[in-house]
C-alpha cells in the first residue's frame, strides 16, 4: 500500500476547499460541513436550496475535470466492500456523536477556533495516525 504525494494538488484543492468554506460563510453564514449540508437536503430546512446546490457542485466537480482535461480523477478501493462499509458506518455514528464531520470541524471549526472543533479534529487526526500504522505496521497492510 503506497501514498502517493501530489503537493501541488493538494496546495490547488485545499485552496478551492478552503474559498469554499469562505464564501458559504460570507454570503449564506453557514459552514461547509458536508454531513449538515446533506441532513438538510434530507430532512428539508427553510434553506434547502443552497445545500443542494453546494452538493451538486461538489459531485459535478469531478465530471468537469474530467471533462476539462480528458483525465479521471484516481479512485482506488483496495478494501474489502465489507471494510469499507464498516468505515462508513464508523464514520456516521462518529459524526453523529461528534456533532459533525472532519470537513466541518477541520476546515470551518478550526477556522472559528470552536474548542469542540479542536478536539474533534486531535481526536480523529490521532485515531488515523494510529489506524493507519496498525494496518500497515503491525497487520502488514490489506
Amino acid at each position: 500500500m503506497e501514498t502517493v504525494f501530489t503537493p501541488t494538488e493538494a496546495v490547488i484543492g485545499g485552496t478551492l476547499i478552503g474559498l469554499a468554506a469562505v464564501a458559504l460563510m460570507a454570503l449564506h453564514g453557514r459552514i461547509a460541513g458536508m454531513t449538515g449540508i446533506l441532513e438538510g437536503v434530507i430532512v428539508p430546512k427553510g434553506d434547502w436550496g443552497w445545500r443542494l446546490a453546494f452538493l451538486v457542485g461538489a459531485i459535478a466537480a469531478p465530471v468537469v475535470i474530467l471533462l476539462l482535461t480528458g483525465t479521471p480523477l484516481p479512485l482506488q478501493a483496495e478494501l474489502p466492500s465489507w471494510a469499507i462499509i464498516l468505515g462508513g458506518l464508523l464514520v456516521g455514528v462518529g459524526v453523529s456523536y461528534g456533532g459533525g464531520c472532519t470537513s466541518g470541524h477541520g476546515v470551518c471549526g478550526l477556522a472559528r477556533l470552536s474548542t469542540r472543533s479542536i478536539v474533534a479534529t486531535l481526536t480523529f487526526m490521532a485515531t488515523t495516525a494510529l489506524t493507519v500504522f496498525t494496518v500497515r505496521h503491525i497487520l502488514g497492510g490489506f
